[in-house]
C-alpha cells in the first residue's frame, strides 16, 4: 500500500482551523477548505512512486483491479476529501451523466476553453456526492414544500417578495418552484439587492429558522441565492451522519467539517451565493423541481464492524469502522482499490500507523488487515 501525502486547497470559505486541528499541526492563518485524496489531476495525492494519477495510469488493472477497470475505464472514480466549512459555500447543482456529456461535447464544440470563466461543463462525468458529518454540520439540501417555503418567506414582511409568495401558493409543485428560481435569477440586480437587504433585517429581526438566511446575507449581501435559498430544506447533521446529493438536487454547506465522497468530476452549476459566472438557462435545465424530505443516512453495520452509508451509485461506496481496545483485526481485503483514511486514534492498515489526518491508497487485491484504535473511513467502488 501507498501512504499518501495529500494537497489542501485554501478555497476563501474553508475553516482555518478545522483540518489543521485534525492533522495536529498549526494553522498557516489562511483558510484550510479541503484536503483531497485521490488520483484527481488537479491535485493528485503524492506516493513514493509518484502522483497518484500516474501510478494508476502506468498500470491499472494492477492497481485498480479489473472489474473496475471494465466498468469505470483506466482511472480512479472516486475522489474523497476531508471539507472544512467556515463560511457558506455557493449554492449549486450537478448534472446527471447525459447531461454532463452533452454539455461538455457542446461547449467542446463550441471552442470555449475548459478554464475560461464562463465554461460550465469541465468534463463529460456525473458528480454525485456523499457528505459524512466528523462535527455539527450546517447546509441546504433539495426542495422544501413551496407551501413551506412561502410561509417562510411571508413571514419576512417584505413586500416586494409577496409575488414570489403567490407563486409558490398558487402552482403545481413544480411549475411553482421553477418560475420562483427563474424570477429570482433573472430580476433586475440593483432591485433585488434592495429586496435581500430588507429581507435580511427582517432575518435578523425574527431569528429562529429565519437566522439562517440572515448569515447567509451577511456573507452575500445583495445576492438573489439569499432568497433562493429559503426555497431549500435547511438541515443539520451530527457526527456520523450524512446526506447522499444526486443529480439536480440543489445544496450548499455551511459549517462544519465532514468527510465526503464524490465521482470524479468538476461539474457544478452554481444557483447563487457566489461572484462566478451563474448559467442560468443550463440551470433550469439541470435542476430537479421537486420538494422532499433530506434523506439523512445513518451507516448500518456488518458482521466484521464495518458501517457502510448505502447510496444508489457504483463510482463509489464510503464506510467506517469504530475499532475499540482489544478489539480483533479486521480483513479489508478487496478486489478493487481503496483509500483508508484515519480521523480518530492510532489504528493500523498493515503495517502502517495512521495518526489522524493520514491515509493510504491500497491497491486492488492487496492483502489488508485494520488493526489498533481509532477510526477509519473506507471509500473504494462497486464493480
Amino acid at each position: 500500500m501507498d501512504r499518501l501525502v495529500n494537497t489542501v486547497r485554501p478555497y476563501a470559505w474553508g475553516s482555518p482551523t478545522a483540518i489543521p486541528e485534525l492533522l495536529g499541526v498549526a494553522p498557516t492563518g489562511e483558510p484550510q477548505a479541503e484536503m483531497w485524496m485521490g488520483a484527481h489531476p488537479g491535485a493528485p495525492s503524492r506516493t513514493e512512486r509518484g502522483p497518484l494519477n500516474e501510478v494508476v495510469a502506468a498500470d491499472p488493472v494492477r492497481e485498480l483491479g479489473k472489474p473496475a477497470v471494465d466498468k469505470f475505464g483506466p482511472r480512479l472514480p472516486f475522489l474523497l476529501k476531508v471539507l472544512a466549512a467556515g463560511a457558506p459555500l455557493s449554492l449549486q447543482v450537478h448534472p446527471d451523466l447525459d447531461q454532463a456529456r452533452a454539455g461538455f461535447a457542446a461547449e467542446e464544440a463550441a471552442g470555449i476553453p475548459v478554464d475560461a470563466p464562463h465554461r460550465t461543463y469541465k468534463d463529460a462525468n456525473h458528480k454525485p456526492e456523499l457528505i459524512c458529518a466528523l462535527t455539527p454540520f450546517e447546509g441546504l439540501c433539495g426542495f422544501r414544500d413551496p407551501a413551506a417555503a412561502a410561509d417562510l418567506i411571508a413571514e419576512l414582511g417584505v413586500d416586494s417578495l409577496k409575488p414570489y409568495v403567490d407563486l409558490l401558493h398558487a402552482h403545481p409543485e413544480e411549475a411553482a418552484l421553477r418560475e420562483v428560481l427563474t424570477a429570482l435569477l433573472t430580476a433586475d440586480r440593483e432591485e433585488m439587492a434592495h429586496t435581500v437587504a430588507e429581507a435580511a433585517a427582517a432575518a435578523e429581526r425574527l431569528g429562529g429558522d429565519h437566522a439562517p438566511f440572515a448569515n447567509l446575507a451577511h456573507h452575500f449581501p445583495g445576492d438573489p441565492g439569499v432568497i433562493a435559498a429559503m426555497l431549500l430544506n435547511h438541515v443539520r447533521l451530527q457526527p456520523g451522519e450524512a446526506l447522499y446529493l444526486g443529480a439536480g438536487v440543489p445544496h450548499a454547506y455551511f459549517d462544519g467539517t465532514g468527510v465526503e465522497i464524490m465521482a470524479n468530476s468538476d461539474n457544478v452549476l452554481r444557483c447563487g451565493l457566489t461572484p462566478k459566472h451563474v448559467d442560468v438557462t443550463e440551470l433550469l435545465r439541470v435542476v430537479r423541481f421537486e420538494s422532499n424530505d433530506p434523506a439523512v443516512l445513518r451507516p448500518e453495520a456488518s458482521p466484521s464492524g464495518e458501517e457502510v452509508y448505502e447510496t444508489p451509485i457504483d463510482e463509489f461506496r464510503l464506510s467506517r469502522f469504530v475499532r475499540a481496545e482489544g478489539a480483533a483485526p479486521t480483513d479489508v481485503t478487496a478486489p478493487t482499490p481503496q483509500i483508508l483514511l484515519s480521523v480518530a486514534g492510532r489504528p493500523k492498515a498493515g503495517e502502517v500507523t495512521l495518526a489522524p489526518g493520514e491515509s493510504v491508497f491500497v491497491p486492488a487485491g492487496e492483502k489488508t488487515e485494520l488493526s489498533g484504535v481509532g477510526t477509519v473511513f473506507r471509500a473504494t467502488v462497486v464493480a
